[in-house]
C-alpha cells in the first residue's frame, strides 16, 4: 500500500462493546488489542449483526477511516473514532479504496475482505451532537459512508498501530 509520499496505513484504534442489556454497538469503547476470529473481534456484540444478519460473516469486522471522520467534522459533524459502531479505525487508507472485495493485512496475522457498505440508522441519535433532533441529517450525512464490513480471512490479534496493507493477504 505505501507510495511516494504516502504515509503508511496503520489502526488507529480498535473498538470492541461487550453485550449490555437494551444498549446499541454504539459507541464503542477503546481497547490496546483484540482477537480477531471468523465472528468478529472477542468480547463484541453487535446488536444489528446478530439480530438481523444472523451472524453473517460477512459483517464480522467494521472498518471506519479516520480521514472519513475529519471530512465529516469539515461538514459540521463530531463523530469521535469508535462512534460509528467500528471496530478497526484506520489511519491512511483512502476511503474510496474500500471496496468490496480487497483485501486488508493487518499486523502479521489478519486477513479482511471487504464485504459491503454499512447503511447508517436511527440509532445514531444516541450520540453527542446527533440525538433525535438531528437523526435524520446524520442518516443523510452517513449513506454510503459509515463504513465497510469485511469478512475474516485469517484471524489473529490485532493492536493499535498495526500496519494496515491493502490488498495483502494470503
Amino acid at each position: 500500500m505505501s507510495a511516494p509520499n504516502r504515509p503508511t496505513a496503520s489502526i488507529l484504534r480498535i473498538g470492541v462493546k461487550p453485550r449490555v442489556s437494551g444498549e446499541r454497538g454504539l459507541p464503542k469503547p477503546e481497547v490496546e488489542r483484540a482477537v480477531v476470529t471468523a465472528a468478529g473481534l472477542d468480547g463484541d456484540f453487535n446488536r444489528f449483526r446478530q439480530e438481523k444478519l444472523a451472524g453473517d460473516p460477512d459483517s464480522a469486522v467494521l472498518l471506519v477511516p479516520v480521514e472519513l471522520l475529519e471530512a465529516l467534522g469539515r461538514e459540521g459533524w463530531t463523530f469521535r473514532p469508535g462512534d460509528l459502531g467500528e471496530n478497526l479505525t484506520t489511519r491512511g487508507v483512502p476511503y474510496g479504496d474500500l471496496r468490496e472485495g480487497r483485501r486488508l493485512a493487518v499486523g502479521s496475522e489478519v486477513v479482511l475482505e471487504l464485504t459491503r457498505l454499512c447503511q447508517p440508522c436511527e440509532f445514531l441519535s444516541v450520540l453527542p451532537g446527533v440525538g433525535e433532533e438531528r437523526v435524520a441529517e446524520a442518516v443523510r450525512a452517513l449513506v454510503d459512508r459509515r463504513g465497510r464490513y469485511a469478512r475474516v480471512v485469517a484471524g489473529g490479534t490485532v493492536r493499535r498501530g498495526d500496519r494496515v496493507t491493502l490488498d495483502g493477504g494470503k
